[in-house]
């Protein structure tokens, strides 16, 4: 397994086509499940992917292009190949969301709803395409040199010279995380009480995962020295971030939006120096941006212990995470991927309590005001 045993299927019909086409039935067939349960249109699904499979298709290869322009600028010609590789998904995604909001103006639709429709198959789709990045022998990580990780699929082997070398296997932890994440917007999905929410919590669960699997990876797309799907994953989280604040919190009194907003953003902080080596600086950034967010945490829900209790435990799990690799250099290979799992889960979490909380704020300021935002 830690070798694929060919890239194509049978003739010249490769995973990697097989599996995106998979996900995107997968998608579809969720879709209409949820087009249903919402009442929309029927067929509205299968109109609106018609529209956005082909953009996407566009927009993952100029994303790539316009990444990549000082290898295609000689040869223009070349973009049209894409048969030969080069796409990227945040490019599919871009412009898939445009054409989906181009349509619902075209037909009088909620965007929204169409986009809540189909953001969890969606991400259930990116975890079955990821897999055509093993049959690919593509999108791995580091060398892993430690041999206890040398397995799969904690690894993977990839041709170097005249043998083969252990890689972290990244395109199988996005891969987890996407299918992670598909499973709690699937279930969660009749709880949502905005048109909005489904595409805000996709938003903030991939891109806060991609941020830190992005770092590992051995050929990311860069923007001078930064890794644009970093870049974009930061600003993603920070949009979601904004606009679920925003909804759940009291329409009448923004004073506790502003409180929640500060205590998220700050944890954006954090994955700046997730990689950090100078211990002391990390440290203190660590502990201060805690306990700003904290702040704002306890701001938000006096007297809920419950509450309390979950933001202390994530940053105290979070702080331990930073700095076991330091406290026992012996095991820091292993810690160093769970504080990287960890700093994947903090900032989702951590705003999922702050929803709450001010969810359950509002619920307790205005009686009616949970049955107020349901009939809404």
């Amino acid at each position: 397994m830690a070798i694929p045993y060919s890239r194509t299927v049978f003739a010249n019909i490769p995973w990697y086509s097989v599996l995106i086409v998979l996900g995107m039935l997968t998608a579809i067939l969720l879709g209409e499940r949820e087009q249903k349960r919402k009442g929309l249109p029927a067929d509205s699904i299968l109109d609106v992917v018609l529209w956005a499979i082909p953009s996407g298709i566009i927009g993952a290869r100029l994303y790539y292009v316009l990444m990549r322009w000082d290898v295609f600028r000689h040869d223009p010609i070349s973009i049209l190949y894409i048969w030969e590789g080069g796409i990227a998904i945040y490019g599919g995604v871009i412009a898939g969301i445009l054409a989906v909001i181009i349509y619902a103006r075209k037909k009088k639709l909620s965007a929204l709803s169409l986009l809540d429709c189909l953001v969890p198959g969606l991400l259930l789709a990116q975890a079955i395409g990821r897999w055509g990045n093993y049959f690919n022998m593509e999108a791995y990580g580091p060398e892993i040199k430690n041999t206890l990780f040398q397995f799969f699929p904690m690894g993977v082997l990839i041709p170097e010279g005249s043998g083969y070398v252990w890689h972290m296997a990244t395109f199988f932890y996005e891969s987890m995380w996407n299918l992670t994440g598909f499973l709690l917007l699937w279930s969660l999905r009749k709880k949502q009480q905005h048109d909005g929410a489904q595409l805000f919590w996709y938003f903030l669960w991939y891109a806060s995962g991609r941020f830190v699997i992005e770092g590992l990876r051995e050929d990311s797309l860069y923007l001078g020295p930064f890794r644009v799907s970093q870049l974009l994953s930061v600003v993603l989280c920070a949009a979601a971030i904004v606009w679920l604040c925003w909804k759940h919190a009291r329409q009448e009194d923004r004073k506790d939006f502003f409180i929640a907003l500060v205590g998220c953003l700050c944890l954006l902080v954090r994955w700046i120096f997730l990689d950090s080596t100078d211990v002391a600086p990390t440290v203190y950034v660590y502990v201060f941006v805690w306990l700003l967010a904290l702040r704002s945490a306890l701001q938000l829900c006096p007297g809920k212990k419950g509450l309390i209790l979950s933001f202390l435990a994530i940053a105290l799990i979070d702080l331990c995470a930073m700095a076991a690799p330091r406290i026992f250099p012996g095991s820091a290979s292993f810690l160093m991927r769970l504080n990287a799992v960890v700093c994947s889960l903090t900032l989702p979490i951590f705003t999922a309590l702050t929803v709450y909380a001010l969810y359950t704020n509002d619920a307790a300021k205005e009686p009616d005001y949970a049955h107020r935002k349901t009939e809404e």
